[in-house]
């Protein structure tokens, strides 16, 4: 089996995950959740906290790289279902908006345990719904909005986008950055890559069981994009990592969508891991693979809005 990493900087940040022993489940989420100093993002001329307006507000951090009109792109970051804020992806989403050259709206939706499923996606279809007026605090929006998300993220993005579209919505893209795409766990690279590769697959397992107590059969099924029938989706770009435990579920999902007449963007990495994305500032490889995938999907959107 292919170990090759796609740069020194990666090989790097493995060596460094694999000398520490890893914590076994169940793991402590006030630990996991911990504030810690992150590299800054990309400077721009707006950046803002809002929320959504009513008696259950949805606090939201708004990004503008112009005054232009822009397409506006919905984040939804990763984090295994209990992790992550609009802190933790704060240098993607800038990231984000100066690459795809777009607005970006990202969402802290409200995490497992406190909040297990479908709280996350009922959260990202409230503010899918708000933003769909679009509101004047957003500034001059040009076409429908678009849905961006990575590993869990990912996974909820596309339920929420479904629920919308059922609704009679108009998205213009959907952009999953290593889904998670079943949640039964049962593809093959689970188990080939679920050690020693930045996302352990016991860990997963166990934060699968927050978001899902008691692991429902139905309900992890109805959970689960390969699962799911889809059907009048967005155009949307799916990208997979070769050393994920999620890729070949993230893989299987592209076939899906496209056996279901969505046009499908398939961008597949080579010595790339879970969540290269924010490896940005470890790996140059990472970080030139993000930039691409960041500026693909503003083209996507800007074809389909």
């Amino acid at each position: 089996m292919n170990e090759t990493l796609a740069d020194d900087g990666l090989a790097r940040w493995i060596s460094g995950i694999r000398s520490q022993p890893a914590d076994a489940p169940p793991l402590d989420v006030n630990k996991l959740r911990a504030a810690r100093a992150r590299p800054a993002g990309p400077s721009l001329p707006q950046v803002v906290d809002l929320a959504t307006p009513g008696d259950s507000p949805v606090q939201l951090r708004f990004y503008r790289p112009s005054g232009q009109p822009l397409p506006l792109i919905v984040y939804v970051h990763g984090g295994a279902f209990i992790v992550g804020d609009l802190e933790s992806h704060d240098r993607t989403c800038r990231r984000l908006a100066v690459e795809a050259n777009a607005s970006v709206l990202a969402v802290d939706y409200r995490r497992a345990p406190e909040h297990p499923a479908p709280a996350a996606i009922d959260d990202v279809v409230a503010v899918l719904r708000w933003a769909l007026q679009p509101p004047s605090v957003l500034g001059p929006i040009s076409g429908s909005p678009s849905l961006a998300g990575d590993s869990a993220g990912g996974l909820i993005a596309l339920l929420a986008a479904q629920r919308l579209v059922a609704e009679g919505a108009r998205l213009s893209g959907l952009l999953l950055v290593c889904p998670n795409a079943d949640l039964t766990l049962s593809q093959p690279s689970v188990q080939q890559k679920g050690l020693g590769w930045g996302l352990d697959a016991e860990a997963l397992a166990w934060s699968l069981r927050q978001w899902v107590p008691g692991l429902d059969a139905e309900q992890l099924e109805s959970l689960s994009p390969l699962h799911v029938r889809f059907s009048g989706l967005p155009a949307t770009v799916i990208a997979t990592a070769e050393h994920d435990p999620l890729r070949d579920e993230g893989e299987a999902l592209a076939r899906r969508l496209i056996a279901a007449g969505t046009e499908v963007h398939h961008v597949p990495h080579g010595g790339l891991v879970h969540g290269f994305l924010s490896l940005d500032t470890e790996s140059p490889a990472a970080f030139e693979a993000g930039n691409e995938l960041l500026r693909l999907f503003g083209y996507v959107i800007r074809d389909g809005g």
